[in-house]
């Protein structure tokens, strides 16, 4: 009974993106861990097909279980080796079993298959590669190159950066470091850390390479004020630590009390000081108040779809109302983050690929907001946002070699920022221009100087020191009638 409770409650957390199943496993300090973990992930990879049984079944209704408690009962039953419980589940499940049997054959005929494994949906042969394994190396506590040298004494092989997306396949115990990310150490996928010292003792945080984007993307320095408006469950909220070297302030929201509190306990794990975590709505922050009136730094993971994630996908991924929905959310959420004051640069992120929750929210929201623009990053990464958003980043199995993923930056640009100055018009007087103005100068016919600008009158020279000679006269007397032809028009000369 103890194994089906544990399992349905790993299932319900992972399909609300509280965490990858591995990691839930791994951390819910279970007694069989392998046994855990193999009815997860088993029945998450036949989740359609469970949930398609469960209602053409009815069997919620008949038994009153819940979904999750039902897909693990269900596919231990029919898919995999019999149930392991007694007790009233039990009972239920063996009172309908016929009716379950029934729905399952005639998924079969409808799908035209023999094998339960051809029921699993195919999502084409890149897709089905498995992922490396990702490690960030928590610089609060260690450095990459003495974890370098901790794992080559514990018998892996380095090979060195990486220089391309071709160099992260890899086997057995080889391992590389990342060429984006200088902190992210890559593996084999069947590596497994959760439990290594050196995860346990938080000097490695275990944590997909397309989620460290939006905290090496921001990067805000150290002294800084931050906020992560959503934070748990805190992987990216210590990556933003270790980026400020623990120096200045981290503000942390989220809504979930019992994420806050798994995400406190990962952040003391990890080092973190200079959090303030906060059980608060972010929408309902005022940007105005004393604590947040000061935040330079956002970064934005709003709740998403989670169609990026390679180990969440369902159909619920492309409903329209869903989508609509997040899209308007996220959408409120963005516009509210630039309504900080002092907010200088933002980075929004979904591991969502769609482009309803990504490049179409960013797009509406800077039509609202002109003071921020798009700022191109990492221009080596091989995905960037669809057209015309190519400054944004996209993450995917197939090019990246991650879960899919998003990632923008907006920053902020004043009205006044300095525009290309207008030549200035400089009159050829014998003066000196000011030395702010260092553009080329346009000089000025002489006909459109006044006659009566202000200059100091000819001076004889020393051939002629005895008065005016017969030209200076001459310019006398012309400037003389001119005057007099000025006055009698009515114009004044400056």
């Amino acid at each position: 009974m103890a194994l089906y409770v544990k399992a349905a409650e790993i299932l319900e957390k992972a399909e609300k993106k509280q965490g990858a199943l591995k990691t839930l496993v791994y951390d819910s300090k279970f007694n069989n861990v392998k046994q855990l973990f193999a009815l997860v992930f088993e029945t998450h990879k036949f989740s359609a097909v469970l949930e398609e049984i469960i209602s053409t079944t009815k069997l919620l209704k008949l038994t009153r279980l819940k979904l999750p408690q039902a897909k693990v009962l269900v596919y231990d039953l029919l898919l995999g080796h019999g149930l392991k419980c007694g007790g009233a589940w039990k009972a239920a499940l063996l009172k309908n079993r016929a009716r379950l049997q029934a729905a399952l054959a005639r998924i079969k005929v409808r799908q035209g298959v023999c094998n339960n494994q051809d029921l699993i949906p195919a999502n084409g042969p890149q897709d089905q590669r498995p992922l490396p394994r990702y490690v960030r190396v928590n610089t609060l506590k260690t450095s990459v190159a003495d974890t370098v040298d901790y794992l080559k004494r514990e018998g892996f092989t380095y090979l060195g950066q990486a220089r391309t997306v071709e160099d992260l396949t890899l086997k057995g115990t080889h391992f590389v470091q990342d060429m984006d990310i200088p902190e992210i150490l890559i593996f084999s996928p069947k590596t497994d850390f959760h439990n290594h010292f050196l995860y346990k003792a938080g000097h490695l945080i275990l944590q997909d390479k397309a989620s460290c984007l939006p905290a090496h993307v921001l990067h805000p320095p150290p002294g800084s004020v931050v906020l992560d408006a959503c934070a748990a469950p805190g992987n990216k909220t210590s990556h933003l630590a270790a980026l400020m070297e623990n120096r200045g302030r981290l503000l942390a929201l989220d809504l979930d009390a019992k994420r806050l509190s798994t995400m406190s306990t990962l952040l003391l794990r990890a080092g973190v000081t200079c959090q303030t975590l906060r059980h608060q709505d972010f929408l309902k922050v005022d940007p105005q108040s004393a604590e947040y009136r000061e935040v330079e730094y956002i970064l934005l993971d709003p709740s998403c779809s989670g169609s990026g994630m390679v180990c969440l996908r369902d159909d619920s991924d492309t409903d329209p109302a869903r989508l609509s929905s997040l899209a308007a959310f996220q959408l409120k959420c963005l516009k509210h983050a630039l309504s900080f004051p002092r907010v200088n640069r933002l980075v929004y992120s979904t591991c969502s690929v769609h482009r309803q929750e990504n490049e179409d929210v960013v797009s509406a929201c800077l039509q609202e907001n002109n003071h921020f623009r798009l700022v191109p990053v990492l221009p080596q990464w091989p995905e960037h946002g669809l057209p015309p958003l190519s400054q944004c980043l996209r993450a995917s199995p197939s090019s990246t070699r991650t879960h899919g993923f998003f990632v923008a930056m907006l920053q902020r640009h004043s009205e006044t920022e300095p525009m290309e100055p207008p030549a200035p018009v400089s009159v050829a007087l014998g003066g000196s221009l000011s030395p702010s103005l260092s553009t080329p100068l346009v000089s000025v016919p002489e006909s459109e100087v006044s006659d009566t600008e202000d200059q100091p009158e000819p001076t004889s020279d020393s051939t002629d020191q005895t008065g005016p000679g017969p030209a200076l006269k001459k310019r006398r007397r012309k400037r003389k009638k001119k005057n007099k032809t000025s006055g009698a028009s009515g114009l004044t000369t400056q």
